[in-house]
């Protein structure tokens, strides 16, 4: 009788382990410090992010690396169940998408040559200059937000934003201004942080606008809250950046 009750208990587990959910997790693995690869490890601030989410929620995980450009592609045709890639709230997006809290609070930030920095100093000083920023990301949107955009030479890449503005190819890049801090930091390119951030940025989960997928988002969206009333969010971004960029 006890060996039946032990084959049971060891059927229930293989049974819940094969149907536990795995939430298909689309990144760039290209966007250090937030998602990349070292090492033949993918690693970042999102990673440790979302590790924690599906920690609280129960689920498993399958994380799905692609160029950024393809990422909300592959969401909407059901590839991937949601983005953590730096993904900016937009009024577009939205009508789109659910999307679950914010969890990093940024601002656009405009880099330049080290140098430079006197005369680019900040997106008032971008008329008449080239200026780079990642293909499909809202960092093109925003330039052409400005009231002077017609006058900057917008051009999206896929990567080596820095390189080339190191270079003197472009005269400046556009991101995140965590993204652009860490990136001066770590690498040997001579740039720097042209003025301040000029627009703020919310960056959250977004997901398919389905019933089934908005019950993801909103479990997803209670992990969240619970990781950042019990700290663990708060300790991440310590990890990753010094400071707190969640709230």
């Amino acid at each position: 009788m006890r060996k039946l009750a032990l084959a049971a208990a060891i059927f229930a587990a293989t049974v819940s382990a094969s149907n536990a959910e795995a939430i298909r997790v689309g990144m760039s693995g290209g966007y250090f410090p937030f998602t990349f690869v070292k090492q033949d490890k993918l690693q970042g601030f999102e990673v440790d992010f979302i590790d924690a989410v599906v920690k609280e929620t129960g689920d498993e995980v399958e994380y799905v690396t692609m160029s950024f450009s393809g990422l909300v592609g592959a969401l909407e045709s059901g590839r991937i169940d949601t983005i953590a890639n730096q993904i900016t709230i937009t009024p577009e997006r939205e009508a789109k998408f659910a999307f679950s809290q914010p969890y990093v609070i940024d601002g656009a930030q405009v880099v330049v040559k080290k140098g430079n920095e006197g005369e680019i100093t900040g997106p008032e000083s971008l008329k008449g200059r080239s200026v780079a920023v990642n293909l499909g990301s809202n960092f093109e949107q925003l330039l052409r937000e400005l009231p002077y955009a017609d006058e900057i030479d917008i051009k999206t890449y896929e990567s080596n934003l820095e390189q080339d503005t190191a270079l003197g190819r472009v005269d400046a890049f556009v991101m995140d201004r965590v993204s652009a801090s860490q990136v001066i930091k770590e690498t040997p390119l001579p740039l720097a942080l042209a003025g301040q951030p000029f627009s703020e940025i919310r960056n959250a989960l977004p997901f398919r606008n389905d019933d089934e997928s908005k019950a993801l988002r909103d479990r997803v969206d209670a992990a969240i809250t619970t990781l950042k009333e019990n700290g663990t969010l708060t300790e991440i971004s310590q990890k990753w950046f010094g400071t707190d960029i969640t709230q």
